[in-house]
């Protein structure tokens, strides 16, 4: 094993990371202003939307050469944590 290069190649990796960190803050910004437009704790979850948005996520990953299966865990890990976020912060008007 190569330390010196992994190290870098790790290195690489967090740069990646705080930038993913940013945009999960931004969205997350986002996620808070919809709920606010939400008047029920049942418009939290849109079943067609989330489809839509697997399928469209799974051509980007073939079309990017990337394995579907990982950008399928990682948005519905995302989308289902959204949802959890907005259940517990659901204020009823």
């Amino acid at each position: 094993m190569n330390r010196i290069r992994l190290k870098s190649e790790r290195n690489k990796i967090d740069k990646i990371d705080q930038k993913l960190f940013k945009l999960i803050k931004k969205r997350t910004f986002i996620v808070k202003k919809m709920l606010t437009l939400k008047k029920y704790k049942h418009e939290i979850i849109d079943h067609q939307r989330i489809d839509k948005i697997l399928k469209k996520i799974r051509s980007k990953s073939i079309q990017h050469k990337i394995d579907p299966r990982i950008t399928k865990k990682i948005w519905k890990s995302m989308i289902w944590s959204y949802v959890d976020f907005q259940r517990r912060n659901f204020k009823k008007k």
